[in-house]
């Protein structure tokens, strides 16, 4: 870091992102400073220098060891910074400790048998709540939301159609369950039932995925759809309605291919949205039909609309939105990008599932590709051919955002 890069941070005070600190705090006190920033997108401790800015400069004599001591014993999974001490006036010192954002969330403080999670709020490190733990806990991987049970919910909340449709044609399952405790055991084994307490209740991807009604006790399942006539959200909307269904249809398999019997919430999707993502011609043909042309490519709109639905973190209790604009189609998936998933990685082609029974039951029925690659090998093809633009992707700590701007 270059001087007048310090002098301008320091002139610009504490945030989300840097924190100053004297170098004669207690080691849980950096650590808990460590971890905040290591829980939220990383940053800098600025060591030698007073929470107004004031340039007190480093005493330690030993502080690079210090610091790399505290980390070992005080901060777990270890993160390394980058660290390096900088003059900033004759015989004052300044350690700037330069934090990546952590890809193996949650990082605890361990001190006397302890640990705590700390997260960072504005230019604080706080207890980390329960809510945030667990949402630490998945993006780290270590928390499998899909296979939370249910409160409220029972084998009963399953609609035993769309089961048995799974396993005996779908899937093709050579021996599909025929009592109620086999439909159990096999439910229970593959996750769509999670056990607690002594009681069975469905699990958050058994519910989504075949529900008679999973909006009704999972208040973010569905989708919000919303259609307007001009570039922003009026109070007059065209189409404002919450789609409420499980997420795969009841198909008819035979030897001829598939026939869809019964809609999933994909298919009732693209039922209310298909008036708003095309034209109709004004005039009939000779076959006293009018011609469709479509305002955003239909199967990269899918697309789209599958990988939020696949994706998203269900820890947060809003709705999937679809906004459907003058100029664009926008899809807002609720949470981070998973993992260490960036966008960059995205759009290379980069497989990293958070939900992945949800994933993979798509899969078997078809609405997910079976190379996971779907932005990279339709969406973005597809809007540059038929709309001559490229899709736009906008990544927060509260939702991913994909935006598709409308054939001109």
């Amino acid at each position: 870091m270059l001087k007048s890069e310090l002098l301008e941070i320091l002139a610009n005070g504490e945030s989300s992102g840097v924190e100053f600190k004297r170098d004669d705090i207690r080691p849980e006190q950096l650590a808990r400073e460590i971890v905040a920033l290591a829980n939220f997108q990383g940053g800098q401790i600025i060591l030698g220098v007073e929470d107004d800015g004031t340039v007190t400069g480093i005493q330690r004599t030993d502080l690079e060891e210090w610091v790399m001591n505290v980390i070992d014993h005080n901060v777990h999974p270890q993160i390394l910074p980058f660290y390096e001490e900088i003059k900033l006036e004759v015989g004052k010192l300044v350690a700037v400790l330069t934090l990546p954002q952590g890809i193996s969330k949650p990082y605890v403080v361990r001190n006397k048998g302890e640990e705590r999670i700390y997260i960072r709020i504005g230019s604080t490190s706080r207890l980390a709540t329960r809510e945030q733990q667990m949402r630490l806990f998945e993006l780290g991987g270590m928390l499998h939301t899909e296979l939370m049970p249910v409160a409220r919910t029972d084998r009963n909340s399953l609609d035993t159609a769309r089961l048995d449709n799974y396993f005996r044609d779908i899937i093709k399952d050579p021996e599909v369950p025929q009592t109620t405790e086999e439909w159990e055991n096999r439910l229970l084994g593959m996750g769509f039932l999670a056990e607690s307490g002594g009681k069975v209740y469905c699990s958050i991807a058994g519910l989504l995925l075949f529900g008679k009604h999973p909006r009704r006790y999972l208040k973010q399942a569905g989708l919000r759809l919303f259609a307007f006539t001009g570039k922003d959200k009026e109070y007059q909307a065209l189409l404002d309605t919450s789609l409420d269904a499980p997420l795969v249809g009841r198909w008819d398999v035979t030897d001829a291919g598939k026939s869809l019997i019964d809609q999933g919430l994909i298919e009732r999707f693209v039922e209310q949205a298909t008036p708003f993502i095309s034209q109709e011609a004004a005039t009939i043909d000779q076959g006293f039909r009018r011609e469709k042309s479509w305002l955003y490519p239909p199967a990269a709109v899918r697309e789209v609309v599958v990988n939020a639905l696949a994706h998203r973190d269900w820890t947060r209790s809003v709705d999937i939105e679809i906004g459907i604009y003058s100029d664009r189609l926008e899809v807002i998936s609720p949470g981070a990008l998973q993992n260490s998933m960036t966008i960059q990685k995205m759009i290379a082609g980069q497989r990293s599932p958070r939900n992945t029974i949800i994933m993979e039951v798509l899969r078997d029925y078809g609405y997910v590709d079976f190379r996971g690659m779907g932005i990279r090998t339709k969406v973005i093809p597809l809007m540059r051919n038929l709309n001559h633009a490229e899709p736009i992707f906008e990544a927060t700590e509260d939702y991913l955002k994909t935006t598709l701007p409308r054939k001109v």
